[in-house]
């Protein structure tokens, strides 16, 4: 494996930016970015492909389709989950009154029933 990988973004390489230059004289040309892997968590993630997000949403809007008919989804995705509600209390300051004001809400909280 090598220590790096060349930039995925299919415009990557028509970016003008100063580091992309490459050449001598006459013969100047822009160059997709080289990614060091150096770094582990470059390394195990989508940025070892591309240089920024500008280039993995270039590569994504592209190639949409094909990502998608990897995996396609026929139908919604579920997770059960416990909602328990908890009544609260508290109190606000009335500017008008000068005084404070007790009042009650419900919260509801989500529980994970995944183990």
């Amino acid at each position: 494996m090598s220590d790096f990988n060349w930039c995925h973004g299919p415009s990557c390489h028509t970016r003008r930016t100063q580091d992309r230059i490459r050449g001598s004289k006459d013969h100047k040309v822009t160059r997709t970015r080289k990614i060091s892997l150096s770094n582990e968590y470059i390394r195990d993630n989508i940025h070892s492909y591309f240089c920024s997000q500008s280039c993995l949403y270039d590569f994504l809007n592209k190639h949409k389709e094909r990502v998608v008919a990897i995996q396609p989804r026929r139908e919604a995705l579920e997770t059960p989950v416990k909602i328990v509600k908890e009544q609260q209390t508290g109190s606000r300051y009335n500017h008008e009154t000068s005084s404070y004001r007790d009042y009650t809400y419900t919260t509801q909280t989500i529980v994970n029933n995944e183990g």
